[in-house]
């Protein structure tokens, strides 16, 4: 069969992709649902698409894996649109190096695809991805926009693909002893959630290095392939600043509400017994330290009201990095999820700590009026993904939990670039700037 028949090749992916039809364009490239193929005692054969930063971490511990004794993995594709990353992965890893996504999403013996490209090309690769029958570990952000997530979790339950979102912290143990801790009571009735991630050193604020001989009319390891690397984003000339500081830039991301929120929120979706939308949004901001041409704040905070009745507030800079504790507060009692702020950090437990109107009846439920819950070693979140593979499981961050991180988000983003606030009608996943009637 051809690779035309097969699915779609470089020139008409840029084609579409750069007239905005990429998603739609996805539907004609062939639709194999994805089946339990994984045997228990064969190895999962990954590729990796995307090999920058967070791209070259990920790749360096699934290297880890394949030199183990018992490896369960083995890599064997690598994909990026720079062809120094490619081609050094290549080298690290033995694989075949592919400069186009689809050259790899079109191999029948590659099981799964780790996506770690810039956020604007995360969706269009992961539905490509799952219609082609792999499973897909996809970095955060989930998605760059809402319509793009709505169509990816449609596309999981439609081929029955296992996908894993990277927010690592979803597999921290302090979130599922908050979880359980608002289940069985301990808080009451759930009012508030506050959290931050500040930050204050220059690679902090997305200022990466830049290679400045690389480029689009570069030769050799020098080459990017700009055309692929803007996918669905605006077709504009090559950047360097946009290539490698892209988190800066509202087409290919949210800045912090992506980068460094969705750690913050995806969690918390965890810890609230239940996977929720808001309704009710605002982001706000400005930038006022890092006036280097960047379009993203450097300073922002949003608000998130629920329709069951408590809301949110994060709060992020990147120019202080003292953070605001992390707790779910309860009308009886507060959950403290970690006392640095920083939700990264899980600690060695989770506490409950009453409230002063109810510490008497606290005491005597629970035996102290500080509860203290040890955190457990929990299963790596690369190690859920891959086990999910073989039993075809839900994995700890799937695509309902996370869908439900990055709709927040994003509104956020959209609220702040308005300078509204935002409504949301999760039955018509419409946004407003209206209050719905009650």
């Amino acid at each position: 069969m051809s690779d035309e028949k097969q699915g779609m090749d470089r020139r008409s992916f840029v084609k579409t992709a750069s007239s905005g039809a990429a998603l739609g364009a996805m539907a004609l490239s062939g639709f194999h649902p994805a089946v339990a193929k994984t045997a228990a005692n064969s190895k999962i054969r990954i590729a990796h698409i995307g090999i920058g930063g967070r791209g070259g971490s990920i790749l360096r511990d699934m290297i880890r894996r394949t030199n183990q004794d018992d490896a369960q993995v083995e890599i064997v594709g690598v994909c990026d649109v720079y062809a120094k990353r490619r081609n050094a992965a290549a080298e690290k890893t033995g694989a075949k190096p592919y400069e186009f996504h689809g050259d790899i999403l079109d191999r029948s013996d590659v099981d799964a695809v780790v996506i770690a490209t810039p956020d604007h090309n995360h969706a269009h690769i992961a539905i490509e991805a799952l219609k082609k029958g792999k499973d897909v570990y996809v970095e955060k952000p989930m998605t760059h926009t809402i319509p793009e997530a709505l169509e990816l979790r449609k596309t999981v339950h439609e081929t029955g693909g296992v996908l894993q979102v990277g927010s690592q912290t979803t597999s921290n143990d302090n979130w599922w002893r908050a979880h359980k801790a608002i289940a069985d009571g301990k808080i009451g009735e759930m009012i508030m959630s506050q959290g931050s991630y500040h930050r204050n050193y220059d690679t902090g604020a997305w200022n990466y290095d830049i290679d400045e001989g690389a480029g689009p009319q570069a030769s050799g390891d020098d080459h990017i392939n700009w055309d692929l690397w803007l996918g669905p984003a605006p077709k504009r000339d090559y950047s360097g600043e946009r290539f490698f500081r892209f988190r800066k830039y509202w087409d290919y991301s949210g800045g912090i509400a992506t980068d460094l929120f969705f750690h913050v929120m995806a969690p918390l979706n965890i810890a609230w017994i239940e996977p929720q939308i808001p309704y009710k949004i605002t982001g706000t901001g400005g930038i006022f330290v890092h006036h280097d041409g960047r379009e993203v704040p450097d300073t922002y905070t949003m608000t998130a009201v629920y329709p069951k009745g408590h809301m949110l507030v994060l709060s992020s800079t990147m120019a202080n990095d003292h953070h605001i504790q992390g707790t779910i507060r309860g009308h009886e009692g507060t959950v403290v999820i970690t006392d640095s702020g920083k939700f990264e950090d899980s600690g060695n437990q989770t506490r409950v700590i009453a409230q002063k109107l109810f510490k008497d009846e606290f005491v005597k439920k629970w035996g102290s009026e500080v509860v203290e819950m040890p955190n457990q070693e929990r299963e790596g979140h690369m190690d859920n993904f891959l086990r999910c593979m073989r039993t075809r499981e839900k994995p700890v961050l799937d695509v309902d939990t996370a869908l439900c991180a990055q709709v927040a988000i994003t509104l956020g983003v959209e609220s702040y670039q308005r300078g509204k606030v935002l409504y949301y009608d999760e039955k018509t996943d419409s946004i407003s700037e209206t209050p719905p009637v009650a």
